[in-house]
């Protein structure tokens, strides 16, 4: 357990301590945050209290005493709820403002893994409960140099797969063969196991109307066919297939013909600027020294969105946190969908994607961005024109 590293964040965040509670494995975090797997089945409440300064302390139901065996910390042991509420005042020894998996109106549900009930009971005993939303992501969302590097090398492999299927795409419509959303998804699968890639779902090709589903998912008995003169979004994400690889995502747009009509190019134009004002704002703030917020990076794309007026068609964050899991515990660009505060922190990284959804066609731009201390960089190629497939 990396004991000293969260008592020195917690002094930094002046915070007394960070408690940690779970009831039946309901929050994964703590497990990963800790370090530790339960010695016995967790049928039963269990508290595990780090304090800024000193011991750590366990409470854990008798009948389950080895849950916490590994973690370090003198421990007091509970049958009766009358036992627990002491237990919890006694393991919190004095503490008045804590951490806990918890989120203000739930602004941010990736940490809001304790129930009401619990935060109550806590707060019954004049404990202070603030939100571990920044510690999470200091413990979950910052790599490592050899992350980085599988993040940059699945890029690499990433960015030449995606044009390969655009590729694909073309070739079909010269030789005038059918091809469909759900067979350029097959292809792209199939290339992302040759070149050791690995994703948990997706991608996401659509054309057309189908494009304006951010969340669009072809199958092969629910698609539709890619025709000349069609709009062509693909979205991929994908990570080299070994432990604590981390994702690469991205967001491309094309177009099925020799000239792109105006509206499309008029709608990339604007979607492109407000990705790379989003970017800009990141990159200066890291460059001078800054605190930065995700909601501001989200305000910096959805402004330009909404001046062009079409700030109704772009109905979803402007970027997520990217680890291990394509959706990461780290700071969210958004100030839609949820009220982010978290700090954008080094060694972190995230996608921005804004979008202009029309009835007719949706458009999407999607890079990620790399932050460490001294500067902020996409990841891999950002697109600046429509491809002309």
């Amino acid at each position: 357990m990396r004991l000293e590293e969260i008592q020195k964040a917690l002094r930094e965040e002046k915070l007394d301590g960070w408690l940690f509670f779970d009831h039946h494995h309901r929050d994964s975090i703590a497990y990963r945050v800790l370090q530790f797997t339960a010695g016995s089945i967790v049928s039963r409440r269990w508290f595990y209290f780090v304090p800024a300064q000193g011991e750590p302390r366990r409470l854990v139901h008798k009948i389950e005493a080895e849950t916490l065996r590994e973690l370090p910390g003198e421990q007091r042991l509970y049958a009766g709820w009358k036992e627990l509420l002491e237990g919890i005042g006694t393991t919190l020894g004095g503490a008045k403002k804590i951490a806990m998996q918890y989120s203000p109106d739930c602004a941010i549900p990736y940490v809001a893994m304790v129930d009401a009930g619990t935060v109550e009971l806590v707060r019954g005993l004049g404990v202070e409960i603030v939100t571990s939303a920044n510690l999470v992501q200091f413990f979950e969302a910052r790599w490592n140099q050899q992350q980085l590097e599988d993040h940059l090398e699945a890029g690499r492999r990433v960015d030449a797969t995606r044009a390969a299927a655009f590729q694909r795409v073309s070739d079909a419509l010269r030789r005038g063969e059918r091809i469909t959303e759900w067979q350029v998804k097959q292809f792209i699968l199939d290339q992302f196991r040759s070149h050791g890639l690995f994703t948990d779902h997706g991608p996401d090709i659509a054309v057309n109307a189908n494009s304006s589903n951010p969340h669009y998912d072809p199958q092969e008995d629910h698609c539709s066919e890619i025709h000349r003169g069609d709009h062509l979004l693909m979205d991929m994400w994908a990570k080299l297939d070994k432990p604590e690889g981390v994702y690469y995502d991205i967001t491309w747009i094309g177009f099925c013909g020799q000239e792109v009509p105006s509206a499309n190019h008029n709608i990339f134009n604007i979607v492109k600027d407000a990705r790379n004002k989003a970017i800009r704002r990141v990159e200066d703030a890291v460059a001078s020294g800054a605190e930065l917020r995700g909601y501001q990076v989200d305000d910096a794309a959805r402004e330009h969105i909404e001046v062009a007026g079409y700030g109704s068609y772009f109905f979803h964050r402007t970027g997520h946190s990217i680890g291990t899991d394509v959706h990461g515990t780290g700071a969210n660009m958004d100030n839609l969908e949820t009220h982010d505060v978290r700090k954008v922190i080094p060694w972190t990284c995230f996608s921005i994607e804004p979008g202009i959804y029309l009835p007719e066609f949706g458009v999407r731009s999607e890079v990620d961005v790399f932050v460490d201390e001294q500067r902020a960089r996409v990841t891999g190629e950002a697109q600046e024109r429509i491809v002309l497939v």
